[in-house]
């Protein structure tokens, strides 16, 4: 990354989090000052590389996998969700370190997630390349690259579902109210009461892809909203595939806008009802509402999902990959 590039961004090791991202001035995300900080109060997941399996498992049971099934810690009700009580988003990365990536500066940081991590099979590598850019003048944008490779002999095959939970706030507020949302598609997957889908694919009952007002107290969204709705075309490795745009936002008070473009086949909205950190110092206390999310992903508990789990089941000798990109400007 260039000197000015790289002045707009801030990451740290752990989680490989995204600390800072400014346009205009404005750092749009949410997070804390310092690496310690978000160890003993980053119960949001501010930031975080969310890893080995995104999103949530039902009844944290994995039904088969190498011919087992696999019993993970219920850290959501009766769910398992985001890699378990310390998944990748709080396990310490190598890096930052700066590399070349398709002909550009990156920041490069890599982890090595033992067999057995979070009860998880397998001896995985996950690597993260942040890559700043401009787009002409006044866009700054920032791109992501995920890469998970299977190692060891342990067993021959794993999960892998692999997202960034940035929460975003461009208002000139401490909530999101006033900032004007547009989803790319109305499919989504229905849930039950704990965030685990009914089976199938419905259209979502708002219309949510025409411009629609967010408000720090609702009516809130936490759903996984999906954009190639035949899970035979999602490959293990989505990066070769066109970048779609997911959503898009903007708010007239800051002139702040936002865009979350991925090769992901899904993504995960939610308006932050249930943020709850407490002041840390001189740092506010955030609520609810206080940022949204947009998190590029494969379906909700794909693994046990016959005509899903293609998408997310990683074998020996394999790779899994995936680029979200953002892009955000001020008027």
């Amino acid at each position: 990354m260039s000197a000015p590039e790289q002045a707009a961004f801030t990451f740290l090791p752990l989680g490989a989090i995204i600390q800072e991202f400014r346009v205009g001035g404005q750092n749009i995300v949410l997070g804390f000052p310092t690496q310690e900080d978000y160890v003993k109060h980053n119960a949001a997941y501010y930031g975080a590389t969310i890893g080995r399996v995104a999103n949530r498992i039902k009844n944290g049971v994995i039904q088969d996998l190498n011919g087992k099934k696999i019993q993970l810690a219920k850290n959501n009700g009766p769910n398992s969700l985001h890699g378990g009580p310390t998944g990748w988003g709080k396990r310490v990365f190598d890096g930052p370190r700066t590399v070349q990536r398709h002909g550009q500066d990156a920041l490069f940081f890599k982890y090595l997630s033992p067999h057995g991590e979070e009860e998880f099979p397998g001896t995985v590598e996950v690597r993260v390349w942040y890559t700043a850019s401009k787009e002409g003048e006044a866009t700054t944008v920032l791109t992501v690259e995920y890469e998970v490779e299977f190692f060891g002999d342990e067993v021959d095959e794993t999960v892998v579902n692999i997202t960034n939970h940035s929460y975003f706030n461009i208002g000139d507020g401490p909530t999101i109210t006033g900032t004007t949302a547009k989803l790319a598609t109305a499919d989504y997957l229905p849930v039950d009461q704990t965030g685990i889908p009914k089976g199938g694919i419905s259209k979502f009952p708002r219309d949510v892809t025409e411009p629609f007002v967010l408000a720090a107290t609702g009516p809130h969204i936490d759903d996984c909203f999906v954009v190639e709705t035949d899970p035979s075309k999602v490959p293990l490795d989505t990066r070769n595939l066109p970048l779609r745009r997911l959503a898009e936002f903007s708010h007239r008070s800051t002139g702040l806008h936002l865009e979350v473009h991925s090769t992901e086949p899904a993504f995960q909205f939610y308006t932050g009802k249930y943020i709850d950190i407490p002041a840390i110092g001189g740092r506010p206390a955030d609520t609810e509402g206080a940022g949204f999310c947009v998190e590029p992903s494969r379906y909700v508990d794909a693994i046990n999902d016959p005509k899903w789990r293609g998408m997310v089941l990683l074998k020996k000798g394999q790779v899994f990959g995936c680029k979200n990109v953002y892009k955000s400007w001020k008027e």
